[in-house]
């Protein structure tokens, strides 16, 4: 069984243990190809714009600071659903992200009716499939023949929506148990907590003591938060989705004056990795699978396709704006095709290559000679290159086209 990080030691455990894993599964971080894809027009043109798409703006009306916080602690605890992104677009339209950020959405207004609020630790306790699936607005059943009568099909319960539900309210149904064990009237009030102790770790010679200190303290206390995992003895820490909390928090409080939270500065904070970025980079030529057996996921993912011709396109000027088309307000279609599906060690495998390669690739930003007018890539921040990668698969067609590794039965990603 995997350990938590040593006290203190957590953000530094996620970028050693990536470094290590990288290395020893042989996934190289090519820097010529980073150099290229930050002076490219695919990303000097769209930066400014999808670096600050966080997929954080909530059109939601809150009754105090604290029940936003709490609403950010939960969108992030369910931010999960990549490996049923095929699936939740045949189903609903949208992909795994915007499915949940629907969840969220109807649970916070559902709160103010009969049910009580189900955004309480009490409310995510009991909650049970029948109601995430509702909120969710799939179909759990499935439709197999009659056993004895001739064509006639009997729905049950079952397939990939099925799945899913039941991930979701077993990550509420634990959640909500654990607060209410620990004393927490919901998710909120302990990341509350975890904010104020993060402030009085603040060192003037350690930036991020006070980020260690938050992250620390909600992945300890909530099991659907210890995104880690073991791959040939050597553990591998991600966090993904406590460290997108962390973020969510700076970007939706750290500007206001006074905040109404100790908001951890974030920049430094390692990427939020799921299944779009470390695909997102191996298409791009960082992540480099050429002597590593999990090149076989993305060639057999796109056999036909000349890589060279595809990394040109990749890095041109987007198609949209070279034919000059006007955007909409409408969000694009992503595709609904299922991706090569990957075990939990692969894709912590390429989750921790992910994690290193952006660390490779903000180091290399902020050393480079560029044109005066791109001066501002030698000030590149993770979270922003995060947000470019995360934003930019969905920006333009020919990305929306690109298979991504999917994992189904976790509720990290």
């Amino acid at each position: 069984m995997v350990q938590l990080p040593a006290s203190g030691a957590y953000l530094r455990a996620v970028r050693e243990s990536a470094r290590k894993i990288r290395e020893t599964q042989h996934i190289q971080v090519n820097e010529d190809a980073i150099r290229a894809l930050l002076l490219s027009p695919a990303f000097t043109t769209t930066f400014p714009r999808l670096s600050k798409n966080h997929g954080l703006a909530l059109p939601l009306r809150f009754s105090s600071p604290l029940a936003e916080l709490n609403f950010l602690a939960v969108i992030s605890l369910l931010n999960f659903a990549s490996g049923y992104r095929a699936a939740l677009h045949v189903e609903t339209g949208r992909g795994a992200w915007d499915n949940i950020r629907a969840l969220a959405f109807a649970m916070h207004i559902e709160s103010a009716g009969d049910e009580g609020d189900l955004l309480s630790a009490a409310g995510m306790r009991s909650i049970g499939d029948g109601k995430v699936a509702e909120l969710m607005r799939v179909n759990v059943h499935v439709e197999r023949a009659h056993e004895q009568i001739p064509g006639v099909t009997v729905g049950e319960l079952g397939g990939p929506m099925y799945e899913l539900v039941r991930l979701v309210t077993k990550t509420l149904n634990e959640t909500g148990a654990k607060l209410e064990e620990m004393g927490y009237p919901d998710l909120g009030t302990l990341v509350a907590e975890a904010l104020r102790a993060g402030r009085k770790a603040r060192l003037p010679d350690k930036p991020d003591a006070d980020a260690d200190k938050v992250l620390e303290q909600i992945v300890r206390a909530i099991p659907a938060f210890q995104d880690m995992y073991e791959v040939d003895g050597e553990p591998v820490y991600c966090f993904k989705k406590a460290l997108f909390l962390i973020h969510a928090i700076f970007v939706r409080f750290g500007s206001l004056e006074p905040p109404p939270f100790p908001a951890p500065e974030t920049s430094g904070l390692p990427v939020f990795s799921d299944n779009v970025i470390p695909s997102m980079l191996v298409y791009l030529g960082v992540v480099d699978l050429s002597a590593s057996p999990l090149q076989r996921i993305f060639s057999e993912a796109q056999p036909n396709d000349d890589p060279h011709l595809k990394l040109a396109g990749l890095l041109a000027l987007p198609l949209e704006i070279k034919k000059e088309q006007p955007r909409t307000d409408q969000p694009p279609t992503e595709s609904s095709k299922e991706g090569p599906v990957v075990s939990a060690r692969e894709g912590y495998i390429l989750r921790a290559a992910a994690i290193d390669a952006c660390e490779t690739a903000v180091r290399v930003a902020h050393g480079m000679d560029v044109p005066a007018d791109l001066e501002w890539i030698r000030a590149l921040t993770l979270p922003d290159l995060d947000a470019w990668l995360w934003a930019g698969a969905k920006d333009r067609s020919d990305y929306r086209q690109l298979s991504r590794f999917m994992e189904r039965g976790t509720v990290f990603f």
